[in-house]
């Protein structure tokens, strides 16, 4: 397996929408791999392919929290879908993103979705989600939809945030590490 390299915000290909998977093969097989061992060797809680140049509609996540002795629940998703969330019950978490590194912000989504998707071996599946797994899952079709959790806040807030990463970039310190998965890196 391969660690592959996240792209840092302002990176243009962060905006971009993802295609949808036409067939799953080897290829497929071995990026969501990739992605896996990429989102636990950087601690996230998700990763979209967009956020490591694959320009699919692909994510992995593993709402699991090792520091509580929950044991790992990688799940694969191709073509994922949101076709419900609840609408009175919101939930508010603070957010990082490893597109963002260093920044995170309490933003509100619905606590509980329903996904369709597609998993590894091609069975078509549809589950519920709630809390973390919720706000992941809807953070990362998000990525694959071009949109950054940074989107959902102020315009003048984004533009320090971007402006700050653009200057680490720049002197090549921009770190990925830092915060514990429990900390909600997505």
């Amino acid at each position: 397996m391969t660690i592959l390299k996240i792209l840092v915000a302002p990176d243009p290909r962060l905006k971009q929408a993802a295609e949808p998977v036409a067939e799953i093969n080897a290829e497929i097989l071995t990026e969501l791999s990739d992605m896996a061992e990429t989102m636990y060797e950087f601690n996230g809680v998700g990763l979209a392919a967009t956020q490591v140049g694959i320009m699919k509609r692909m994510i992995v996540m593993d709402g699991a929290n090792p520091s509580e002795g929950e044991a790992p629940r990688l799940i694969k998703f191709i073509n994922p879908e949101i076709i419900e969330m609840s609408e009175d019950d919101l939930n508010e978490i603070e957010e990082g993103c490893l597109s963002v590194p260093g920044y995170f912000e309490k933003l509100h989504r619905p606590n509980v979705c329903k996904v369709k998707y597609t998993d590894e071996t091609g069975a078509e599946q549809t589950k519920t989600f709630k809390d973390l797994e919720s706000t992941c899952i809807q953070h990362e079709i998000e990525h694959l939809n071009g949109v950054l959790f940074i989107d959902h806040i102020s315009r003048v807030r984004r533009g320090m945030i971007t402006k700050k990463l653009q200057k680490l970039k720049k002197a090549g310190t921009v770190f990925h590490r830092g915060k514990s998965k429990h900390d909600q890196n997505m």
